[in-house]
């Protein structure tokens, strides 16, 4: 081996080593270790991948991230490429299967995946606890559960983690198995649909992956906003639902965020999402939390006094897999030390869990007056009709800092901004976070703004 080459082997060392502070060990090792630098010059460098599969991976996932990993390295931008392939023939053979030398049942790949729906039996309509946060979404979902295809489609969730989605879209799947056992129903994250589609590219089995997500009766795919910024798999997703919708059948969608305020989300997606019924689930009030709680306590069979649960019901508030997490927590400690359970071992004991959730108590109102004072406004051009520019965007921004710091609606939001309806604060969102992408003084500012609100990012 000469110098050259051993400084090229290092070098992608070195990257691999800079990728895992990005990715996952899990992931650098199956992506990155394999390839290896063939030609490196002033403004490129070349890179050697097993097969075509890598290079969309990267090219879909981890381009932007790559490059920056390899100018930290190298001292200077440089542009990443790949050689051209002699030829497409995994994909040539998946599209024309007669071609293909073996049919494209493996052992480790799509086809042990196929046979699963997805569902978990634990997630049930009598075991989601339905409060006035989610009471529209809980009934869309039940008139979808008795009634396929035709009561609303499609049907797309959305709000903030750990407030039900999941649980919501599985219960329509347990439903419908119950009722219908004749309809062929199946759950998918979004990234286990996008990884899915990887390998069926890279096995030669995009016939398999495609029959087994255009021929179910019901698709539930949850977390969509995985979609965005990955065209290939959203132009894949694009014709599964057009092939599912025109079929007259049922697609149920979950996302963390409206499908309009989702960035690089294809526009022709965007509308088919809002095709049918959008529900919000939003943070649970204060008795919603403690049923949650209590519905939680008796399925694990332990007794918490009232006055700590109420504890935990108060100090977590926006998140319903905090909930159960605490008092998971607070049942393993009861089991092993029952007479130390107190309200002080208590604070002890979530002490993390507590102090996350006591940043999140910002308001618009604390909003409002952050921003106006860090703008050299008047407190009352927040709520004001007036549309001069130097007021118009810090309304904007503060606009979108109560939608990511506050478990309002898009509705209450814009009441309180001067009685606007939910579109102009989602328009404000859209403006905020492509000047954010654009220019990183914009992004400074905001972050400042946060922490100066007591909710450092």
């Amino acid at each position: 081996m000469n110098n050259a080459t051993a400084d090229l082997g290092w070098i992608w060392e070195k990257v691999c080593e800079e990728m895992q502070t990005i990715a996952s060990r899990e992931a650098v090792d199956r992506w990155f270790c394999p390839l290896r630098i063939l030609t490196l010059s002033e403004d490129q460098v070349t890179l050697e991948a097993p097969d075509s599969i890598y290079r969309y991976w990267i090219e879909e996932n981890y381009l932007p991230q790559l490059s920056s990993a390899l100018a930290k390295i190298l001292g200077r931008q440089v542009r990443v490429a790949f050689p051209a392939a002699p030829s497409e023939a995994k994909e040539t053979a998946a599209e024309h299967p007669r071609k293909a030398e073996k049919p494209a049942l493996r052992t480790n790949g799509v086809s042990e995946t196929i046979s699963s729906d997805g569902l978990n039996p634990r997630y049930t309509f009598e075991t989601f606890i339905v409060g006035a946060n989610s009471e529209f979404a809980y009934a869309a979902a039940r008139a979808v559960a008795s009634a396929p295809a035709r009561a609303y489609n499609p049907v797309f969730f959305y709000g903030k983690v750990g407030l039900g989605k999941t649980h919501l879209m599985q219960s329509i799947g347990n439903e419908i198995r119950r009722l219908r056992r004749s309809l062929q129903v199946q759950y998918v994250t979004c990234e286990q649909f996008t990884n899915e589609f990887i390998d069926a590219i890279q096995k030669g089995a995009l016939l398999r992956f495609r029959k087994k997500y255009r021929e179910v009766d019901v698709l539930l795919l949850d977390d969509v906003q995985f979609l965005v910024g990955k065209e290939r798999s959203q132009e894949e997703f694009f014709h599964t639902f057009n092939c599912l919708f025109d079929g007259s059948k049922q697609i149920v969608l979950t996302s963390d965020a409206v499908p309009s305020a989702m960035q690089t989300l294809e526009k022709r997606l965007t509308s088919r999402f809002e095709w049918g019924l959008t529900a919000e689930l939003l943070p649970p009030q204060l008795e919603t939390r403690l049923a949650i709680l209590r519905h939680k306590m008796r399925s694990l069979s332990i007794a918490v006094p009232d006055e700590i649960l109420s504890t935990i019901a108060e100090r977590i508030q926006s998140n319903v897999r905090q909930l159960e997490g605490a008092l998971n927590r607070v049942a393993a400690f009861s089991n092993l030390h029952p007479e130390k359970l107190t309200a002080g071992q208590v604070q002890v004991l979530l002490k993390d869990l507590f102090s996350t959730n006591s940043a999140q108590g910002v308001t618009i109102e604390s909003i409002q007056k952050q921003v106006a004072e860090t703008f050299d406004l008047r407190l009352a051009d927040m709520t004001s009709k007036r549309r001069l520019a130097h007021i118009a965007l810090p309304r904007m921004v503060a606009m979108y800092l109560s939608r990511k710091l506050t478990t309002c609606s898009l509705a209450e939001i814009g009441e309180r901004f001067g009685g606007r309806d939910h579109g102009t604060v989602l328009h404000a969102q859209r403006v905020v976070a492509e000047k954010l992408q654009s220019e990183p003084r914009f992004d400074a500012t905001l972050r400042e703004l946060i922490e100066k609100l007591g909710n450092p990012q």
